[in-house]
């Protein structure tokens, strides 16, 4: 692909450093890390994606212990600028040279301003980090210059507006096209001929696993594929996707995400159609009609009703135990859990969905704990 006008062979997959297994004391799992990685490079995995909070502050250090004894340019590296820990343009100068001595090396082939919103946009205008960026890159410390981006469309479009970019990383995946700038942001790049980074291509792994019927609509078109590579290969399917980043947290990821991309095979017109039913399919398992308008809010008792809806229903469209549970947590943390809910039915009136809110509260109470969540 011509990315900064230079010809690279850049891999369609990108190693994710930012789900790394780790020990019982939170500690990540260097050795398992380093055959992940070893069998990535090995299998044509090129690309290298880290960051600074990524593990704590270790991610980046870990992928220069890996990476120590592997010819620099037989990868391509690519670290993000924590532009929240940056009160000072001095602050982007420390952080970047240190980032330089964490991963051990003298240049990143991709560097991105990180989890680019709008208040953190102003931020990089008011300080000017632009210019100081440029720089790094006239001195050949910065080969390809990049943001990644978690906010609306019209806010994207600023953030494009503000610089020539070399390449723009954001959050894709076939259930999500209407989410943060969509796929309208991805034909916008395309358009402007800017190469796209895709992250979360399998919706932090809520695209892996289906129940049972909606994993049947994928087995008899192609039996022996796992879910997640029908994840990647709608994103790979768009063309002005260059890399699709996948957070790998086990071999068996790694080897079944190279099986995918070994030969990349997009997908034909029936496998488009498939993918539009299945999103059907996962769409009609949702339990509450909730469009999350916070009409409702605030509760008299403290209740978050939209983000336990929002939780009841991608439980239920996904099955995914782990990261409903951190909700459930979190909400629970805050005493905005359903139990709560004292049944005082103000919100009732509120909802423009006609939703009967504290009756479906009870039934997601009663859910997670049929669930064991």
């Amino acid at each position: 692909i011509k990315i900064n006008h230079e010809e690279k062979s850049v891999s369609l997959l990108g190693f994710g450093c930012m789900r790394f297994p780790t020990l019982d004391n939170g500690d990540v799992d260097f050795q398992h890390v380093k055959e992940m990685m070893t069998y990535a490079l090995e299998n044509g995995v090129n690309y290298i994606d880290t960051a600074w909070p990524y593990h704590g502050g270790k991610s980046e250090l870990v992928v220069k212990e890996v990476l120590k004894d592997v010819p620099r340019a037989s990868y391509y590296l690519a670290d993000k600028l924590p532009i929240w820990e940056c009160e000072t343009i001095a602050d982007v100068d420390r952080i970047f040279h240190a980032q330089l001595e964490k991963t051990g090396v003298t240049y990143f082939d991709f560097y991105l301003i990180h989890a680019v919103n709008q208040e953190r946009m102003d931020h990089i205008i008011k300080l000017d980090v632009l210019s100081k960026l440029a720089s790094y890159k006239a001195q050949g410390k910065i080969k390809n210059l990049g943001f990644s981006f978690h906010d609306k469309l019209s806010v994207f479009k600023k953030m494009i507006a503000l610089y020539d970019w070399d390449f723009c990383q954001i959050q894709l995946n076939y259930m999500d096209i209407n989410h943060q700038q969509g796929i309208k942001g991805y034909h916008l790049l395309a358009e402007k001929g800017i190469p796209v980074v895709v992250m979360e291509p399998v919706k932090g792994g809520s695209l892996a696993h289906f129940s049972d019927d909606i994993e049947m609509m994928f087995k008899a078109r192609r039996p022996n594929d796992s879910m997640a590579s029908w994840a990647f290969r709608w994103v790979g399917s768009l063309p002005n996707v260059k890399v699709i980043l996948s957070g790998m947290s086990n071999l068996e990821q790694v080897k079944d995400n190279i099986k995918t991309f070994a030969n990349f095979i997009p997908l034909d017109d029936c496998e488009q159609t498939l993918i539009k039913d299945v999103k059907k399919a996962i769409e009609n398992k949702s339990m509450v009609p909730c469009t999350s308008c916070r009409y409702c809010m605030p509760c008299p008792q403290g209740v978050d009703i939209p983000g336990n809806f929002m939780s009841f229903n991608t439980h239920a469209m996904y099955k995914n135990d782990r990261h409903t549970r951190s909700t459930i947590k979190r909400l629970k943390n805050q005493n905005a859990f359903a139990d709560a809910c004292i049944g005082c039915e103000v919100c009732i009136s509120k909802c423009p969905q006609h939703i009967a809110i504290p009756k479906e509260l009870e039934t997601f109470k009663n859910y997670v704990n049929e669930n064991g969540l």
